[in-house]
């Protein structure tokens, strides 16, 4: 089952990788059609088409049925359908077209509801309430394309059949949908197994009314024998359009962190390393964010491993483990509802994952640690024990000191601004990779992290409209 985004994101991906609206468009059509014609032999079919894809996917079937037993009724003027290419299909159809105005309920046997598809939101106007309305009341046959018209509103269609696409969609049933036929229209598997430009659309892109803190508030804790790295992460969620980015970091390392940027905030405990004396302290801060990353230049020792399993155990907002957070958690991961773990090859290893196990071997570790794993190679793995995504963007210049502090940045900075923690781990390996690209483009392979980092607001410019 997937939600009316994922849709998006599929389609968007599908198209990036020149399967595009037209092609996926007329597949629809022909599978509608082709059940049509097989449930319905001889009946009357009109088809009640909105402005939108949905309303694409029913000219497009209509143009392969009977033209004398076929009706196409519009709930917009022609000139208003959305897309060039629809209105060219709508131009060569051979049966009736008509406004939905003309409707007669008794001059067909099957009505055909293409009203409004899965990116529809809110409840239905005129003139789309109004067909509703008679679809409901109408005595034959009533069959929905890929979702109900205004499913999940109180004012929908209640078909006897819907024909959907690829997969159920979010919120259906056979008490709201009838019958459910699911055909598929020829998206390729990488649309919706790789993460790709589409996934963008699952950017929380900022309210007009946002305000400073509202986009994001993430704590940083680490540092210690390591500044650079903490600073680096940092920079990349804010890069990544993290509102507000504070530093728990220790005393002895605390300047050298603040200077690498004046929009920093920077909590300085005591000491050289992380101690437990801070923990409660520590506990109190992420209660004021909305998103922590534990690990980035943390060090190793007993007391820092014994502090980070206590800090993840007791924080309540998403986190994000990453370097010495993970090494410090080895096998000993404690549940969180919300974690994201961020480890390469090594560290998977160091927290009980096969490293010859593939995303089988992924799956496993994330189902037995509750957490999204993220394990970052040529090709990055995301899996949340049941989803499991790939993502390769990137390139070898990727390779130098940083890059994975710069990407445990970004998935923790996604995750301040509220998104979910498979979606930030995957869009955030994506934006990472893609980064990367771009900072080799300009750099070739004497690119750094910083270089990537600077390359992230390219990969939000060139895809977020």
């Amino acid at each position: 089952m997937i939600t009316a985004l994922d849709s998006s994101v599929i389609d968007a991906n599908s198209e990036a990788m020149g399967v595009g609206v037209p092609v996926l468009m007329a597949n629809a059509g022909r599978a509608v059609a082709s059940v049509l014609s097989e449930r319905f032999p001889g009946k009357r079919v009109a088809f009640i088409c909105g402005s939108g894809n949905n309303g694409g996917d029913g000219i497009a079937a209509a143009g392969l049925m009977d033209a004398g037993a076929t009706a196409v009724y519009l709930l917009r003027p022609k000139d208003a359908m959305k897309s060039e290419f629809v209105r060219g299909m709508l131009s060569k159809l051979e049966c009736r077209v008509s406004d939905f105005s003309e409707f007669d309920a008794d001059g067909c046997d099957v009505i055909v509801d293409c009203a409004l598809g899965t990116g529809a939101s809110g409840e239905a106007r005129p003139p789309y309430d109004v067909f509703i309305k008679a679809a409901n009341a109408f005595k034959g046959d009533v069959v929905s394309v890929d979702v109900p018209s205004g499913l999940g509103t109180g004012l929908s269609v209640r078909p006897g059949m819907t024909i959907t696409f690829h997969d159920v969609k979010e919120g259906m049933d056979e008490g709201n949908s009838g019958e459910i036929v699911v055909r598929d229209i020829g998206i390729p598997r990488e649309a919706y197994e790789n993460v790709g430009p589409g996934d963008m659309l699952r950017y929380p892109i900022p309210r007009a009314d946002s305000h400073k803190g509202s986009n994001g508030r993430l704590l940083i804790i680490g540092g210690g024998p390591y500044y650079g790295a903490p600073a680096m992460a940092a920079l990349a969620a804010m890069r990544v359009g993290a509102d507000m980015v504070r530093l728990a970091v220790p005393k002895g390392c605390s300047a050298a962190v603040s200077s690498f940027s004046p929009v920093f905030m920077v909590t300085a405990l005591p000491g050289d390393s992380l101690r437990m004396e801070h923990l409660h302290r520590l506990a109190l801060l992420a209660e004021q964010h909305d998103a922590v990353l534990i690990g980035p230049g943390l060090g190793s020792s007993d007391v820092i491993s014994a502090g980070v399993k206590s800090l993840v155990g007791s924080i309540n907002v998403p986190v994000a483990v990453d370097a010495d957070g993970i090494t410090a958690l080895g096998r000993d991961v404690p549940l969180h509802r919300k974690m994201v773990l961020t480890p390469h090859a090594r560290e998977f290893e160091a927290l009980g994952g096969d490293p010859g196990g593939g995303e089988a071997a992924v799956r496993e570790l994330a189902a037995k640690t509750g957490s999204v794993v993220l394990l970052k190679g040529k090709v990055d793995v995301v899996s949340d024990g049941a989803r499991t995504r790939r993502n390769a963007t990137g390139c070898a210049g990727m390779t130098s000191a940083g890059t994975g502090d710069v990407l445990a940045g970004i998935v923790a900075g996604l995750l301040s601004k509220g998104m979910g923690c498979f979606d930030a781990a995957a869009l955030g390996a994506f934006i990472s990779g893609r980064a990367g690209e771009h900072a080799f483009e300009d750099k070739s392979y004497g690119m750094t992290a910083t270089d990537v980092i600077e390359s992230i607001p390219k990969v939000l410019k060139e895809y977020l409209r």
